[in-house]
């Protein structure tokens, strides 16, 4: 029996805080999870109903017990969170004052061995990594098909991995794959003994890159983004939490173009271009987690968040 969908939220009360001034109307939660954060920010303010996105069907089982106390006040969708231009039109809702977008893999996906997230040698499970377990390709699909120079572009686009290519060859010397611990034993193995000895578990890179291929996640991120700026009311605050360096680029980036509409001017000039901003960035840089936090959860360490308010 799997063990329950739980998750500690990450700097919650930082988003609370945040999303404290807004008017009342519509909360979205594009990554609503077990409902950590959206039960926290519904009972700061009584003002606001829940709009809540998941693209794991586990997770929204999970949500829906947790935020039932909430009642009428909340209204979860089976939907990635690029589906949000869509699920507005089809719910008839024009009110959105707040976004939330809690990126990256829940403490029960990582958990759970049939979900194949992760690469502890005590969790071995089948090569999978979706964020929705009933549609789309595997990790498996990618990891026993791909040739060795797409997979090395994978590891290297999506991981940082610096010996992509040792892997990418070591993986495919070794088809099929079948996994989790295979896939860990193997990126172990092709990379150098020095290497093994610091920064961690040495499949820690190729796992995620794998995951973030297999769900698309920075492509439906940009889109997201996007989605979500347009549908806030002015004064609606959209806030992100990223745990990676190619998530937070793309947020930093898509909040710095809302703040600075795409001016192309010269820094320290007046704008001459024609941009014109439709938010404010809440900080110039990101919000991360605080010594006791990550104390309590390890999970949160890499967490940066960044916000924006719409103008």
């Amino acid at each position: 029996m799997p063990e329950p969908f739980t998750h500690t939220p990450v700097l919650v009360d930082r988003v609370v805080d945040l999303l404290r001034p807004v008017a009342p109307g519509t909360f979205v939660d594009l990554t609503v999870g077990a409902g950590g954060h959206a039960a926290a920010v519904l009972s700061a303010h009584p003002g606001l109903t829940l709009l809540g996105l998941d693209r794991d069907p586990d997770a929204l089982t999970a949500a829906s017990e947790h935020l039932a106390p909430f009642g009428d006040r909340v209204a979860l969708h089976h939907a990635r969170s690029d589906a949000l231009t869509a699920i507005l039109a089809e719910t008839g809702t024009t009110d959105v004052v707040a976004v939330l977008a809690d990126l990256g893999v829940s403490s029960p996906q990582l958990d759970r061995p049939e979900r194949g997230f992760s690469y502890r040698e005590d969790r071995d499970g089948p090569l999978d990594m979706r964020m929705d377990p009933t549609t789309g390709t595997t990790a498996g699909d990618i990891v026993n098909a791909a040739p060795a120079e797409e997979l090395a572009r994978i590891l290297s686009d999506h991981g940082d991995e610096r010996f992509a290519a040792r892997i990418a060859a070591a993986v495919v010397a070794a088809r099929p794959v079948r996994s989790t611990g295979e896939l860990a034993a193997l990126v172990r193995a092709a990379i150098p003994a020095a290497t093994r000895r610091r920064g961690g578990h040495p499949a820690k890179r190729t796992f995620q890159a794998l995951r973030v291929a297999v769900n698309d996640e920075l492509a439906v991120l940009s889109a997201t983004l996007d989605q979500a700026i347009a549908a806030l009311e002015p004064g609606g605050r959209l806030a992100v939490i990223s745990y990676h360096s190619g998530e937070d680029r793309i947020v930093k980036a898509g909040l710095r173009a809302a703040a600075d509409g795409g001016c192309t001017c010269p820094p320290g000039l007046p704008c001459a271009c024609g941009a014109r901003p439709v938010g404010r960035l809440l900080r110039r840089g990101a919000w991360t987690p605080d010594a006791t936090e990550v104390a309590t959860n390890r999970r949160a360490e890499s967490a940066r968040l960044r916000a924006l308010e719409k103008l």
